[in-house]
């Protein structure tokens, strides 16, 4: 039994406790970054923007991860753990402030800057839950422990945007593209003026929560770790710590694939959103469109369910990474190729294009993703393992620069069509542009085959 193991036997007889408050937490990752789905087309009408424009809502939320994924490790070590997640909580909270005077203003920038602070505390509560959930239980089912992580995360996912859209922008039928353009300037000014303005209060709510959580976590009983047993990493600084991580193969590879993964599950639970809009997804409240981010939730929820079942006691999470990438691949296939015209009804909503469904069937290839990647690139990492959960949050850039090459290649087929006298849904470059995820599924299914075996370069 090694050091971490006995540590953790003697202030608790099982993973409970962490588990509860873990759960907690990610339910919380889950809700501040599902909101994205519903604020990409929010913003993209009340400051006005072009679909690429509209991107860099996740540009300036997820690269905070990369920005600040090595300081938040630093401070964790300083820190501590606990006291980390309470700082994390804490940031949140400000970015959520920080809502009110951009909603005030219906700046964009500002709203950019206010993602960014969430995205920044979100990159140290990441920094620290995920190594932990990794290492306090049996390594064979960090996978499964991920997974009950992971359907808090995403059954929060499911919950935010419904909520938004119901008690916030329920009334967003109201500022449709046709009813805009019969305004005066003076009229539609204050039409977007007033729709801004309905983001206030569910933020400061956000940032009362977000500081009750503090002071809690804080005081929690939470137990630290050491994931430097033997005492081989503590005397390094952080930069050859980092220089020592990038030694392991499995890695490298891992913050790859994860970088990419996080570009298919961002670009599923984001842009279906607009792709629904422009598609005339808009049921009869004028606002469905808006909601359509919970199918993608519903199908990641579905997803962990079938990785707590399955891993390891049926499936090993290698196996389920290898099935993840080839449904990836086929999903993509059948988005791009299909037209927007075949349709479906489902039981209690609008009917549907058969490809918003393949879109939020990405959810159920992405799933078990996140779960699988984590152990397999930090296995062996040793006293590395912080830091190398540091750098693979640094993967999390992919969130940041996928979804803006989605929207520019959008923008361009768009703009050919129009030209070519091409109807908007016919083939648009919103359902083309899908393509770009071919090459993340492709590396999803080689780490999952060969590289996450490489211990040498």
């Amino acid at each position: 039994m090694s050091q971490i193991d006995l540590t953790l036997k003697k202030e608790q007889n099982s993973t409970l406790i962490p588990m509860v408050i873990l759960t907690s937490l990610f339910f919380i990752f889950g809700f501040v970054t599902w909101l994205n789905g519903p604020l990409i087309p929010f913003f993209k009408l009340a400051c006005e923007l072009t679909e690429s424009q509209s991107y860099f809502v996740t540009f300036a939320f997820y690269i905070a991860y990369f920005v600040m994924a090595v300081p938040s490790s630093y401070l964790i070590e300083k820190l501590g753990y606990k006291n980390g997640i309470s700082l994390g909580l804490l940031i949140i909270a400000l970015g959520a402030l920080l809502f009110y005077p951009a909603a005030a203003s219906r700046t964009f920038v500002f709203f950019l800057i206010a993602l960014f602070v969430m995205g920044t505390g979100l990159a140290v509560l990441q920094t620290a839950a995920n190594p932990y959930v990794v290492v306090i239980g049996p390594r064979e089912s960090a996978a499964a422990r991920i997974s009950v992580l992971g359907i808090a995360n995403k059954l929060a996912g499911f919950l935010a945007p419904l909520l938004l859209t119901s008690l916030v922008l329920s009334n967003i039928g109201d500022y449709s593209a046709d009813k805009i353009a019969v305004m005066t300037s003076v009229q539609k000014e204050s039409a977007l003026d007033a729709l801004a303005l309905q983001l206030q209060s569910p933020y400061i709510y956000m940032a009362v929560i977000m500081l009750i959580l503090a002071v809690l976590v804080k005081f929690s009983p939470l137990p630290e770790i050491n994931l430097d047993d033997e005492g081989q990493v503590e005397h390094l600084s952080i930069f050859k710590q980092i220089k020592e991580a990038f030694k392991h193969p499995q890695l490298v590879f891992g913050v790859i694939t994860l970088m990419v993964y996080i570009a298919a599950e961002v670009l599923a639970g984001d842009s279906i959103g607009g792709f629904g809009k422009q598609l005339g997804v808009y049921g009869e409240s004028g606002s469905f469109y808006l909601k359509l981010t919970s199918f993608t939730m519903t199908f990641m929820v579905i997803g962990y369910v079938l990785g707590i079942t399955l891993i390891p006691k049926y499936v090993s999470q290698v196996s389920a990474l290898k099935v993840s990438g080839f449904l990836g691949l086929i999903l993509i296939a059948l988005i791009v190729i299909l037209s927007p015209k075949i349709m479906i009804q489902l039981p209690g909503i609008p009917q549907l294009p058969v490809i918003i469904i393949l879109v939020a069937l990405l959810g159920l290839a992405n799933a078990l993703c996140w779960p699988a990647i984590w152990p397999m690139a930090l296995q062996d990492l040793g006293g590395y393992t912080k830091i190398g959960g540091a750098i693979l949050i640094m993967g999390i850039i992919g969130g940041a620069v996928f979804p803006l090459f989605y929207g520019l290649l959008a923008d361009t087929i768009n703009a050919s069509n129009t030209a070519a006298g091409i109807a908007e849904t016919a083939k648009s470059g919103n359902q083309l542009a899908y393509l770009i995820l071919i090459p993340a599924y492709l590396m999803i299914v080689f780490f999952a085959f060969k590289g996450h075996k490489y211990r040498k370069w």
